[in-house]
């Protein structure tokens, strides 16, 4: 069933791109697994929100889906042949259901199928002509017709991968009906979520000995307890001592590289941000990324008499009212 992006998002169809976004952070922030553990209803929906806006934050990705919806997204497809198609059928559109189920024009499948140069034969079988295989195989992959046995057809199927794997790639190990022995995908560095990956000849077999479609993987990314993604950049919240925020400090700061020695400088506040430069995400061809290390001076738990008195000691250090300037 098509989408709605804009539905999703709750956002109007000429929304701006920062309306967009503003929009988008706050459902995620909303539906994010770590303030909604083991809700499956606010995890799918937090899949829904960062796949809409995967589109309608993308310029190029956003003025395809208006044209011609979901389909659109599809790897390889091809919008100067798609309008020729419309064109060609004198219909002003395409077929029911393939502008994300916002238009209402009649579609008729055995005209279609006829234009198609493949109407069903007597026992229901598509013709030699090739028929709709041959037509979006035109569509999405900017191929010339050939005539020959029918291909097989795509199947799509979902992967949850760990968040360390989205950003750093690796291969993990599937099992399909379609084959008896295991297969091996590369997850590409910087993999998103809803993000999809193909797999050539992993779809389904042709009924008519031609070759077999492919397998369409979209994926999914478990949260991570400390880390979190915005685009290219991964941002974590730090813990630091009172000690080490007042005095300053080297601390060792994990990254997707490995751990590297980060300077807290004397006087840090709580929430104050520092920027690592090309520690965040790494794609292939792509800029990296940065990672955002957010400062969080903690206080320690435990309950004594000299901790307490420690305490208003440091409070009497305090030149007045801390928060004398806040207003609404």
């Amino acid at each position: 069933m098509a989408r709605d992006f804009y539905g999703i998002l709750g956002v109007s169809r000429g929304a701006s791109p920062e309306d967009v976004k503003k929009r988008y952070r706050k459902l995620a922030a909303k539906l994010h697994p770590d303030k909604n553990p083991g809700d499956k209803t606010a995890e799918s929906q937090f899949k829904d929100v960062n796949r809409a806006y995967e589109v309608l934050g993308d310029p190029k990705k956003r003025a395809l889906y208006d044209e011609f919806g979901e389909d659109a997204l599809r790897e390889g497809f091809d919008a100067e042949r798609m309008r020729q198609y419309r064109t060609w059928t004198n219909q002003g559109g395409p077929p029911g259901g393939m502008r994300g189920g916002n238009t209402n024009i009649p579609f008729d499948i055995n005209d279609f199928l006829r234009r198609a140069g493949g109407a069903p034969t007597a026992d229901g079988d598509v013709g030699e002509g090739g028929g709709v295989g041959d037509l979006f195989g035109d569509l999405f992959s900017g191929r010339k017709r050939k005539r020959g046995p029918a291909r097989g057809s795509d199947q799509e199927s979902e992967i949850t991968i760990d968040f360390s794997m989205a950003v750093k790639g690796g291969t993990l190990t599937l099992r399909t009906s379609e084959s008896p022995e295991p297969l091996t995908v590369r997850i590409p560095a910087g993999a998103s979520e809803g993000s999809r990956l193909r797999l050539a000849g992993q779809g389904a077999s042709s009924a008519s000995g031609g070759p077999s479609g492919d397998l369409l993987l979209r994926i999914h990314v478990r949260p991570h307890p400390f880390f979190r993604r915005e685009g290219m950049d991964l941002h974590l919240d730090l813990p630091i001592t009172p000690g080490e925020a007042y005095e300053g400090a080297k601390v060792k700061v994990p990254t997707a590289d490995g751990a590297v020695t980060l300077t807290v400088p004397p006087h840090t506040q709580s929430g104050q941000v520092l920027r690592l430069k090309g520690k965040g995400v790494a794609r292939k061809n792509a800029e990296p990324g940065d990672l955002y290390v957010h400062f969080q001076v903690q206080l320690p738990t435990a309950d004594s008499d000299e901790l307490r008195e420690a305490v208003k000691k440091l409070d009497r250090a305090f030149a007045g009212d801390p928060r004398e300037n806040i207003a609404f």
